[in-house]
This record gives C-alpha cells, structure tokens and sequence, in this order.
C-alpha cells in the first residue's frame, strides 16, 4: 500500500456540497410556495388567492356558511335569553310574585273566549270563580254557532250568578281578538285580565296579581303559563321546556329591556291602556305580540312574574298537525306585527334593535329551513374544503351548551312541579333536538308561504284537558259558596293543588 500523502490530492472532491441557490420569484407575479403571492390579474391580494371553485361550488360552500353562521347566532342568543333569570340570585328574586302580597286596591274583568272547547271550558269557569280575590268578575265570549261551548258556559254562569257572564259573538269570520274586543266594551274592572279556556288558574292569582300592580305602579302584568304534559310526546317535551323557560326567564329580559311581546293569557291591562289601544288588533294572528309592541312602543310599565305554584297550567297541542298551525300562526302573526312597522316608535337603538331580530325570527328560521337540506346534500355528495368544514362545526359548541342547559332545565321542571322525569324523556330531549329544530323551520316556511299567498284565517288548536290532574266539582252541592267579599276558604286551595292541609 502506497503511503504518498500527494496521492489524495489528484481525486475529484464528489463529497463537497453544491453551491447553494435561492429561488427566485418569477417575473409574471404566478404563485410560489412560501415565498407569497404579488397582486396581479389572478385575484390574489395582500398574500390571499381566492380559491379555483366553480359557480355551483361558490353557492354551495356560501349556503353552509350562512347557515352555520346563522344557526349560532341563533343558538348563542337563544341561550343568553334563557339563562337570564338564573345570572344571579337578585334577578332570579325578581321574576316572582310577592310572598307577602298587599290587601287588594283594584277590580278586575277576566275574559275567557272559547271556541268549540265544551269538553274543558266548563272546567275553566269553575276554577277561575274559586279565587280568593274581593272584587272581580268574567266574561265568557262564545260564538253564535258553536251551541256545545254556549251551553257549558251558561251552566257555569248558572253555578255562579254573582261571577259570571256570557257574550255571543256573531262577527264573521271568528277569531280570538274579535271576542276579546266585543267582550271589552261591557268590561266593568279597572284591570282586565284574558284567560284560555283550558286554562288551570291557581285561586290566589288575582291577589298577587293586585299587589304586583301596586308595588310596581305597573300599567301590565304578565302572569307565568306553563304546559305540563310533557310525557304525552316527544315533541311535547320540547313544547314544555319552550314555555318553562320563555316564561320563567326569556321575558323577563324583554321586559327589562322595556320591548315585551305579550303571552296570550294570564296577561293583565289596565282598562285605560286597553281603551288607549282600542282592544286588540282583529286583523293580526298574534294579537298578544301585537298589543305588547304597542304597549312598549307608548311607554307602558310592563311587569312579568313567574311563581312555579300559581302558574297558569295548560296543555301541548293534542297532535303534531296542531302544534305546526299553532307555530304556524305565532310566525306569521310576528310577521304581520313587523310589517305594521309599530316597533319603529320604540326610543332607543338597542329597543329596536330587539324588537326586529325578534319579530325577523321567522324569516330566518324559514331560510334556514331552506337552506338545510342543501348543506346537507353538498355535505354527503361534495368535498367539502377543510376551512369550510371547520366553519360549519362552529353552531356545534353553543348548541352542545343548550342542550345541557334544557336537560338541567327539565330535571328542575321535575322538582319544580313534583313530576318524576325519567330516562325516557332525557333521551327523548337529546334525540328530538335537531327533529325539533326541523320543525320550527318547516313552521316558518309555511308561515311566510301563507303570507305570501295574503292567507290569514285563523286555525285553531285544539284541546282535550290533558293537564288536568284533578276533577272539578260541577254539581251545586260541590261548588264551595262565595262569602262575604268573596273570600275563598283554605278548602278551594287544596282543592286545586291536591294539598290537604
């Protein structure tokens, strides 16, 4: 083996590196991998290139991020309505009546329409005579041509003279805010008060209703409604948590914000707003809605109260068919309510700022609807881009928080009215949530499809007593008789709560 130290310097250096090269940006400003882009004729601006998609692709990934986006916006607001009663300890205090109401100051004039409600309306009569309030009196409104209804109403009238009255309308065609006019114009109380004939009023309404009109010097008061049939269906569950949580926390945040869409019953104006209002609007579907918005938009005081034990207790629609009229109905009364352009009065930005997402709700529930079963195709169908994906999860998270609120909602509505909630009806709360969701769309659809087409006949919900947990004494033997200042025994509250004492 050689040992000449010159011998390695005659070889070719192959284990040296190449020079180094930096690429350069091409002249005609095309696209170059972590270099960035330069504005030019492609689209691309400040680093971004607007992505190659084809018309239809543009559309379709747009559609899932509207929807998306409106879905949350939805949801996120949905949710800070509903936990408004629950933010503090002072807010949730204030939701209720007083536990130690003031001697009664003012009279009232209950008006109780029904229409072809034989089977419960008698009931109702009955109940709402038991109050333990000085000075009041009500009117049944029952049309022409619904002799069943006029008959139970006249033998409620006959079991309490001294109480109540009956009206007949014979308007054509009949609608709620008809008979609730008609019935105002012979209203004797200060305060007048509208029941549904299905209704299940607590006798101690009245009184804490008074006092609530003394302590907040109020010009309404709106009484808490809950419907109770909550094991009836699966849709009916969510009906119930609907009205728990409207009532016992929703408005109460509309009415601080001093825009409060009315409930149907259980609400109380004073005779002067009534006769400054002229009644309620014949023309409009949500006639409760309607009278709220110009109450707030004049200025009026309006209180809410909600006491779990003197709610007014109702049930869901008797079938799927009527709670999609009803929803029906509720939409596109909100719709005729925007167009009439009252709420423009209100003082304030934030006030109508309310006042239009509120009363627009169905139109975007309607375009939501419509655009639903579009993401859902492109999402089966077409590769949908990673950005876009992430975007359309983003509805997922306040979502997954309303959901855990509603299952913390519906074990309080068990304790709250002592009704034992079971594993069904959790499961049925979590699988009915996006059918559910569904349903409120395809109700807005059909509401702004019959607006569209000027179809403003009234339909009617029907209802069958499923609420009621006891029988009403009917006979004249079992009515518990009205003494002097018609103050009610103790027996007339363990009658309606079953708590003997």
């Amino acid at each position: 083996m050689s040992t000449d130290p010159t011998r390695y310097l005659s070889l070719p250096a192959a284990s040296e590196p190449a020079p180094l090269l930096t690429p350069q940006a091409p002249s005609d400003g095309s696209f170059v991998p972590n270099r960035g882009v330069s504005s030019g004729a492609d689209g691309s601006v400040f680093g971004f290139q607007f992505p190659a998609w084809t018309p239809a692709e543009w559309i379709g990934y747009s559609a899932l991020v509207i929807v998306s986006l409106l879905l949350t916006a939805v949801a996120v607001s949905t949710l800070w309505w509903m936990l408004h009663a629950w933010r503090s300890k002072d807010n949730l205090k204030g939701t209720s009546f007083s536990e130690d109401p003031l001697d009664a100051r003012h009279s009232f004039t209950l008006l109780v329409p029904g229409r072809h409600e034989e089977e419960v309306m008698g009931q109702t009569l009955d109940r709402l005579a038991l109050q333990d309030h000085p000075d009041f009196e009500i009117i049944a409104i029952v049309g022409h041509d619904d002799p069943g209804t006029e008959r139970v109403a006249r033998e409620a009238a006959a079991r309490h003279p001294e109480l109540i009255r009956v009206i007949v309308d014979d308007s054509e065609p009949k609608n709620k805010p008809k008979a609730l006019n008609l019935a105002l114009q012979t209203a004797r109380g200060e305060i007048v008060g509208v029941f549904d004939a299905e209704d299940e009023v607590h006798p101690r309404l009245l009184t804490l209703v008074d006092s609530k009109f003394t302590e907040t010097d109020a010009d309404v008061v709106q009484g808490g409604v809950q419907l109770m049939n909550f094991q009836s269906s699966w849709w009916s569950l969510r009906n119930v948590l609907e009205y728990y949580f409207w009532f016992r926390s929703r408005l109460h945040f509309h009415a601080k914000s001093k825009f409060i869409p009315l409930g149907g019953n259980t609400v109380f104006v004073t005779k002067k707003w009534l006769d400054w209002s002229e009644g309620w609007d014949a023309g409009c579907l949500a006639e409760d809605c309607e009278l709220g918005v110009r109450l707030s938009s004049a200025g009026a005081n309006v209180v809410v109260a909600y006491t779990p034990e003197v709610v007014t207790r109702e049930e869901t629609p008797g079938t799927f068919t009527s709670l999609l009229k009803q929803r029906t109905r509720w939409n596109q009364g909100f719709m005729q309510v925007l167009g009439k352009g009252e709420w423009r009065k209100l003082p304030t930005f934030r006030q109508r700022f309310y006042a239009r997402y509120l009363l627009t709700m169905p139109f975007i529930q309607a375009v939501t609807g419509l655009l639903i079963p579009i993401s859902v195709v492109l999402i089966f169908t077409i590769k949908v881009p990673t950005g876009i994906a992430l975007i359309t999860f983003i509805p997922v998270a306040p979502t997954l928080v309303l959901l855990a609120v509603e299952i913390t909602g519906l074990a309080e509505f068990g304790r709250t009215y002592g009704i034992k909630v079971r594993a069904l009806d959790y499961f049925r709360l979590v699988w009915g949530l996006i059918p559910y969701q569904i349903f409120l769309a395809l109700g807005a659809v059909r509401a702004v499809y019959r607006q569209l087409r000027g179809q403003n006949g009234w339909e009617k919900t029907e209802h069958s007593g499923l609420h009621r947990d006891a029988e009403v004494p009917t006979s004249e033997s079992n009515v518990v008789p009205i003494g002097e200042g018609r103050k009610q025994p103790e027996s007339a509250l363990a009658m309606v709560s079953g708590d003997e004492r």
